[in-house]
């Protein structure tokens, strides 16, 4: 029998919101339990600075982003009882658009998250529609400390999903399946999620390893009607593997299920029960045997590689630089422009966990607060042999590399996939330095 858990935290074990005092501090009754973890989103650090001291004083803990996308990034990495969200990121605007649009996306990813958005005086319209959109209660600038603070601790304790008894603490602190990126590959990939999701359709997931199959099936799971409950995850390749599905229900992560024989096909498909929904992750769905794949490839979708979203590749590298920043104790290191270029122009054969490990090790090798190119451990090969004009050294890099690639078309009689193989770029690389270059 599979013991199912909820990752979600128990209203109970928070602070009731009846005991906050007039000045926003907690009474006795709710000293002895654990404070809040609360996200403020919000792009003024003047707010930033007054509510920390506020949620502080009764007995909470306040991390805070200053615009969408250091959210986002701070939610993949960590779960939170609740968010507090301004309406407006940009100096001037007050149509509240950003503000929707983040919680939509916050809500899509977390359908239990728990917001309380901030509104200025005459917002009442926008507070209505972010009620509608899935807010659970707002908040009037300029706010009332104790008013704001009673008001998320009663959000809260509202929560809609009770967890299982035998959640354990790791399972309840476990943030949902965050994609991160805005590409519009990125976006087609979560809005396709957020249709399958709610089904009990079958999902085969393909794409090169590396790129985020793991997290687009868990993101899959996260928009179910099972997502209190932990996914249980099976590895097809190891031994005894079939026989972990039991009883099972709700859903099952399997991986690489087209790596089996026909046989083992066959019964992997019959173990499958209608109350198990499959998330399958594959490699080749043309390996998969006619009946299994009716059962777990109703929806057939692939994660695209980071060849096809390089705008999302300095938005993944900030999130894992400040990751693995905060894993090692160490300042958060700034990218620099030039090495945010460098990033996106790269090949990157271990896709986004290759771009993760990059990062970690620039992190380490860091020790300016800042990551340049230098940091980095990518770049253009050097050719021993790249001519030099007029017999003497040129110290200009644009010049340089446009004449290593005029000598390397020229030595392969301009085969663009040859003279691509001896630089140790891609085909897609080598085109767009000869474009920038004009060659």
């Amino acid at each position: 029998m599979i013991t199912r858990k909820s990752s979600s935290a128990s209203a109970s074990e928070r602070p009731s919101p009846d005991t906050v005092s007039a000045n926003g501090q907690q009474g006795e009754a709710s000293s002895a339990k654990a404070g809040l973890a609360i996200l403020l989103i919000d792009d003024r650090p003047e707010v930033a600075s007054a509510m920390e001291i506020a949620f502080r004083m009764a007995g909470h803990s306040l991390t805070v982003a200053h615009e969408p996308e250091e959210a986002f990034s701070q939610l993949a990495r960590s779960r939170f009882d609740g968010i507090v969200l301004d309406l407006n990121f940009t100096p001037g605007k007050s149509d509240g658009k950003e503000g929707l649009a983040c919680l939509a996306r916050i809500m899509a990813d977390d359908p239990a998250a728990c917001v309380v958005v901030l509104t200025a005086h005459g917002g009442v319209r926008m507070a209505v529609a972010a009620m509608q959109a899935g807010a659970r209660d707002f908040a009037v600038k300029p706010w009332n400390n104790a008013d704001l603070i009673g008001k998320v601790e009663a959000a809260v304790a509202r929560e809609p999903t009770a967890p299982a008894a035998g959640a354990t603490a790791a399972e309840r602190s476990t943030p949902p399946a965050r994609i991160l990126g805005e590409s519009a590959p990125i976006e087609e990939l979560r809005q396709l999620i957020r249709r399958v999701g709610p089904t009990m359709a079958g999902v085969a997931i393909t794409g090169p390893s590396g790129a985020g199959r793991m997290l687009s099936a868990l993101a899959v799971h996260a928009a179910s009607a099972d997502a209190q409950n932990m996914p249980l995850r099976i590895d097809l390749r190891e031994e005894g593997a079939l026989d972990a599905i039991g009883d099972a229900s709700g859903s099952v992560i399997l991986r690489y299920p087209d790596r089996l024989g026909e046989l083992a096909q066959d019964r992997l498909a019959a173990k499958l029960s209608e109350n198990i929904r499959p998330i399958a992750i594959v490699d080749r769905p043309d390996a998969l045997t006619p009946a299994l794949r009716r059962r777990i490839a109703t929806i057939e979708f692939a994660v695209p590689p980071l060849a096809q979203r390089r705008a999302d590749i300095p938005i993944l590298a900030r999130h894992f630089v400040t990751d693995a920043a905060i894993r090692f104790g160490r300042a958060i290191p700034r990218i620099t422009e030039a090495a945010e270029t460098a990033l996106r122009e790269a090949d990157w054969p271990g896709e986004v966990r290759g771009l993760a490990a990059e990062m970690e090790r620039a992190v380490l090798l860091s020790d300016d607060g800042m990551i340049d190119t230098a940091t980095l451990s990518i770049g253009t090969p050097v050719a021993a042999s790249a001519p030099a004009e007029n017999n003497a050294p040129s110290f200009d890099l644009d010049r340089t590399e446009k004449a290593m690639i005029a000598a390397a078309l020229a030595e392969h009689h301009h085969n663009v996939s040859h003279a691509a193989k001896a630089l140790g770029l891609s085909r897609g690389a080598l085109y767009r330095r000869m474009e920038r270059h004009g060659l």
